[in-house]
């Protein structure tokens, strides 16, 4: 949807504090400063990822490079230069200079070029942003936002005289030059943070976090009794499974994983799968145009996107009996391990723990182990993520299904050493979860920094 409000009343209503001048300034229309001009509807099917002139997506704006080419004739008058000031006209309203090499403008794309004898180009880059957030804000969103050139033209803007505006920008690069040094040392300790907990669960998998079952047992030289060994407890398990099976039809020997494929394990562990130590499931999504499934429900329903958390303890949307009966769900049990199989984001491939009974949709699997083993299995995932994503099949969007999940590997150690590993690896991993809480707090207060100096360079 447009936005139709008056933008003189949402100036002077100020809400996001960023629309402010100094009493001794004037205000003047964009358009009187600036020439505006809207991108060209350049055609479609001459895109391509190969060869040609760059051109600017909305998409691209932000990341101030393109991996699209458009292969035909153009004018040179829709070519952007690096350092021109770019609008996105659908979704957020994006501003951002361009940082690319020169590329096309493509449609629902504009540029503003500054008369910089009146407007410094710099200047506003940073007052300008404050405005398009205000009327994004402004603007219902019922469908995707859209932004027209005639508003973009209407904006009142502060018009300091152009020395002023130059100082102010000298003052504003000098505050963002520190704040930046301090965001960019946050990002590394993120960094460092995330390879420390991978380092972590990449050595819980291989038996390098705690002393192995054979390194105790020879260190006990008095005990005689061996420990079950990671063998042993992966033939009790299949034994209690077969067992556990009476009744539910034709029992099916679960699959051993292509050995040959993996490395070795340490002593006394053994490599499994998820679909010989695991049943594994799915859902389903109710049709949405039977009210009878979801009114009054109270059976939840989860999604993939709650497991972007490690525990699921909470549903946002619930279904009713009808719908258990009639739409191939299963109420899962708390403790059931549930694994994104569907996405392009960072949520396929993540696992949670649910700690509710619930039902699922078709893009989780749902691997309900033996609780001894819970824990050490949640540790796999975890250290597995990206190599999950990666065997995902498919196009455009590429998904797992529950063949896939059945075959993740497992290296399966002693139901002992299981125990040490997953208690040293939540220690530390709650270690590195207070830190990124902090460090999280510190960027959102650097990005709280950054419009309060903005604030105060406007209303001076």
């Amino acid at each position: 949807m447009s936005f139709t409000a008056n933008i003189d009343e949402v100036v002077a209503e100020n809400r996001n504090n960023l629309l402010g001048k100094h009493p001794a300034w004037k205000r003047v229309r964009l358009k009187e400063v600036a020439a505006i001009l809207n991108g060209f509807p350049f055609e479609s099917e001459r895109f391509n990822k190969s060869g040609g002139t760059p051109l600017i997506r909305i998409r691209d704006i932000l990341h101030g490079s393109t991996d699209t080419y458009y292969d035909g004739d153009f004018n040179s008058t829709f070519l952007v230069k690096r350092g021109e000031i770019l609008i996105g006209m659908d979704g957020d309203f994006h501003c951002e200079p361009w940082s690319g090499e020169p590329a096309l403008l493509n449609q629902r794309v504009c540029k503003i070029t500054p008369d910089e004898s009146r407007y410094a180009k710099q200047f506003l880059r940073y007052v300008l942003p404050g405005y398009l957030s205000a009327i994004n804000a402004q603007t219902p969103s019922v469908t995707v936002k859209h932004l027209s050139s005639r508003t973009i033209a209407d904006i009142p803007l502060p018009l300091p005289p152009l020395p002023e505006q130059r100082r102010i920008v000298s003052e504003i690069e000098k505050q963002f030059t520190c704040l930046e040094s301090g965001i960019t040392a946050l990002r590394r300790v993120q960094a460092n943070l995330k390879r420390y907990r991978a380092a972590v669960l990449k050595a819980a998998c291989e038996g390098k976090l705690v002393p192995t079952e054979v390194e105790l047992h020879q260190q006990r030289k008095s005990e005689n009794l061996k420990p079950e060994t990671g063998a042993e407890l992966l033939t009790r398990i299949l034994t209690e499974r077969r067992q556990n099976w009476q009744g539910r039809g034709k029992y099916v020997v679960p699959a051993a994983p292509d050995l040959g494929k993996l490395g070795q394990t340490p002593v006394g562990w053994v490599w499994a799968n998820i679909g010989q130590i695991a049943d594994v499931g799915t859902g389903a999504t109710p049709n949405r145009g039977k009210s009878e499934y979801y009114s009054s429900g109270k059976i939840p329903w989860v999604t993939s996107g709650c497991v972007n958390k490690p525990r699921v303890d909470e549903a946002k949307e619930f279904v009713t009996t009808r719908a258990l009966e009639q739409c191939n769900l299963t109420i899962y049990p708390r403790g059931t391990l549930l694994l994104a199989m569907y996405g392009e984001g960072k949520t396929r491939g993540m696992a949670s723990e649910l700690g509710i009974e619930a039902t699922t949709n078709q893009a989780l699997a749902a691997i309900q182990t033996p609780g001894t083993i819970r824990g050490f299995i949640r540790v796999v995932l975890w250290k597995n993520y990206e190599d999950v994503r990666k065997s995902a099949s498919g196009g455009v969007q590429p998904n797992l299904n529950l063949s896939i999940v059945r075959a993740i590997p497992v290296p399966l150690p002693p139901l002992a050493e299981q125990t040490r590993i997953v208690a040293e690896v939540e220690r530390r991993l709650s270690v590195v979860e207070e830190l990124e809480a902090m460090v999280s707090a510190n960027l959102q207060r650097t990005t709280r920094l950054r419009q309060a100096i903005l604030q105060k360079a406007f209303a001076i």
